[in-house]
């Protein structure tokens, strides 16, 4: 097949994307395929991966570390003198000539349903959850409302937007600020007091207007992937010192990650049950993973729910799959033959 595996973006998660996108890339050309790794951004002629598909499938391979700190966005844009559309050159007519597309993207326009409806438009055919499915995981907000409506437990929260009039009324410490419609932790801080609060909000501010303040539901931290409507084997996360940000997610050795998790089966199938349930209400697609907070009293509470899982070396879907056998090879190509 040729596929296209679109990866970067303007989006605060850009580095993530491309950890991702190179090893999917690589996991595909060594599966046969004719790959062709772009920047959706920068588009074909500023991006700074080859243009071309590849024949030579032993010797052509990507390489891409993540830094341990968030992309200067405003950089970049300069880079292509503020380009203001979000879609780069001639990316739309290659991924036209694409049997389909990996989408390796990773929040912004990526995640939000925004290219998922652009690409369907064009009649292309791409990986990963549809638009709709999309834009209701991505808002966290939303996603949070709706999985409540359907008795799934998630902790209380409030929504405030920065540009209307808001109070910080009724705030249980300690507490979760969040950006509303970012993933990889990016912008989240954990905060104790109101000082901390109005400091995260700001930091929080840089890069949305629509921010969470979610109460701290103090446990065990597990996620599940789904793969073809199965729960994978429950995975736990365990950072060495702070919370799970985005240093400790993406950098190697920070943070364990047991699977299967050493919790009971009745526990294992608890979570498992419950992700099945995020991912069909939410409406999500061939795979997804569900992120969870086990309270003492095993209450299971949905953080998240993610439409495109990080596929880096440090990312949880792989090494779920991988314990049950599934190699990161066949799962990138799992993903290609199933949409």
């Amino acid at each position: 097949m040729k596929i296209v595996v679109l990866v970067g973006g303007l989006s605060p998660e850009r580095d993530v994307s491309i950890a991702s996108g190179t090893l999917i890339s690589n996991a595909l050309i060594e599966k046969g395929h004719d790959v062709l790794l772009l920047d959706l951004y920068l588009g074909i002629h500023n991006s700074t991966f080859s243009p071309v598909y590849t024949n030579n499938k032993s010797d052509y391979r990507f390489s891409y570390s993540v830094p341990e700190h968030e992309p200067d966005l405003e950089s970049i844009k300069n880079s292509v003198n503020n380009k203001s559309s979000l879609i780069g050159e001639g990316v739309i007519e290659l991924c036209k000539e694409a049997d389909i597309v990996f989408l390796a993207l990773h929040g912004s326009i990526g995640e939000n349903g925004q290219l998922q409806a652009v690409l369907e438009l064009n009649g292309i055919r791409y990986t990963g959850t549809n638009y709709i499915g999309s834009l209701l995981a991505m808002d966290k907000d939303l996603s949070k409302k709706i999985i409540r409506a359907n008795n799934i437990l998630t902790p209380d929260w409030k929504y405030i937007c920065l540009n209307k009039e808001y109070t910080l009324d009724g705030i249980n410490y300690p507490c979760v600020v969040k950006p509303c419609s970012c993933g990889s932790s990016v912008g989240v801080n954990i905060v104790g007091n109101g000082n901390q609060l109005k400091n995260a909000i700001e930091l929080a501010k840089k890069y949305e207007d629509a921010i969470l303040i979610e109460d701290k539901v103090e446990g065990r931290e597990f996620s599940v992937g789904i793969l073809n409507n199965t729960a994978l084997p429950v995975i736990e996360i365990k950072p060495l010192s702070g919370f799970y940000d985005y240093k400790n997610k993406y950098q190697v050795g920070l943070t364990q990650e047991i699977c299967p998790a050493n919790i009971s089966e009745d526990i294992s199938n608890l979570l498992k049950e419950k992700a099945l349930a995020v991912h069909d209400t939410l409406r999500l697609g061939f795979y997804s993973r569900i992120d969870f907070i086990l309270d003492k009293h095993n209450n299971a509470f949905c953080l998240e729910a993610n439409t495109l899982p990080g596929m880096t070396p440090t990312s949880l879907l792989p090494q779920e799959a991988k314990a049950i056998g599934i190699s990161y090879n066949d799962l990138c190509e799992r993903i290609v033959l199933e949409r």
